[in-house]
């Protein structure tokens, strides 16, 4: 069996500014390509046969990379949306470009995570749910939608509270039904976890929990992008679509690096960037046809493409040509 995928990529990436200025967030570089290449392969890997990209800002930016997914070794189709419609309407406006019948699986464009989806669909069809959610834990929900659960079933949705019940949150993965997503009111604004989640568990209908415990990370601030980079390029975290590389480190093709230059602890080269000599990279993420002079000490820090680091620079923690 195929399955079909909806990935949620139209929000405005505001807490990631500025590196979010003129580049939508799933289009950021992790690991040597777009963010969310990660997660299309996945999709691919668990036996989903065509994707939707939810687009808004930037909309523009995606197409000219993803193609008709052929290079993919899937089918990508577009949804721009002109005037945002929340998680729901999203989903409901990106449905009529679907051409499969059976569950869709929706993805949040801005979590990484190692979680069985492969086993997350088979849950569902197994359960006849509605709706299954991937759950996972974390030391502090305020900042998500805690979900409590009775067994496998959810019995409550809380979207971010200061005293959150319990520490099992929303992890951004979706199983819908077609006929739930056909229940969603078409071209209006619709949030799944503040009104379509609530409305199906007053409904007593079957929505499960899919608790997984693997690696999770939201990558919505600059520190969290950086460090999925780092995860991905050291192996703490598996992609298929994370380049090829030796060691503890990725440098593309058409990369120059100086000699005396150290490059460590899960750092990446864009491709066509020229690293001087004598430079420590550590941690960081270096955009295609960057220049970084000689001397440079960059850790933990994000240089866009086609930036031009005068030598000596010392950065922490820095963004750089945004």
């Amino acid at each position: 069996m195929t399955y079909s995928a909806i990935l949620l990529v139209g929000g405005m990436g505001t807490r990631l500014h500025p590196l979010t200025k003129t580049t939508p967030k799933p289009m950021l570089n992790v690991a040597g390509v777009p963010f969310i290449e990660h997660q299309i392969v996945r999709a691919r890997e668990a036996g989903v046969s065509e994707i939707v990209l939810a687009t808004s800002f930037l909309a523009e930016l995606f197409q000219p990379h993803f193609g008709d997914g052929s290079a993919f070794g899937i089918s990508i189709k577009y949804s721009i949306e002109t005037q945002a419609l929340g998680t729901g309407g999203a989903i409901r406006h990106a449905s009529s470009s679907l051409s499969g019948t059976g569950p869709v699986i929706i993805f949040n464009g801005d979590v990484l995570s190692g979680h069985d989806l492969a086993g997350q669909i088979e849950f569902h069809i197994n359960r006849e749910a509605d709706v299954t959610l991937y759950l996972t834990s974390v030391p502090d929900a305020r900042a998500y939608g805690a979900v409590e659960l009775v067994g496998d079933r959810v019995i409550a949705f809380n979207e971010k509270m200061e005293k959150p019940p319990t520490n099992i949150i929303n992890a951004g993965c979706y199983v819908f039904n077609r006929d739930v997503i056909n229940e969603i009111p078409d071209g209006k604004v619709v949030s799944v976890e503040r009104e379509t989640f609530p409305t199906l568990l007053v409904d007593s209908r079957r929505v499960f929990g899919y608790v997984d415990g693997s690696y999770w990370l939201d990558i919505g601030t600059p520190t969290a992008l950086i460090k999925a980079s780092q995860d991905l390029v050291l192996g703490v975290v598996e992609s298929a679509a994370t380049p090829a590389h030796q060691g503890d480190f990725l440098v593309a093709p058409g990369a120059i690096v100086g000699d005396g230059t150290k490059i460590s602890v899960g750092s990446t080269i864009g491709r066509g960037a020229l690293i001087g000599t004598d430079c420590i990279i550590e941690g960081s993420n270096i955009g295609a046809g960057a220049v970084i002079g000689s001397g440079t000490v960059l850790r933990n820090s994000y240089v866009a493409n086609g930036c031009q680091v005068p030598a000596g620079t010392l950065g922490n923690s820095c963004y750089l040509g945004f």
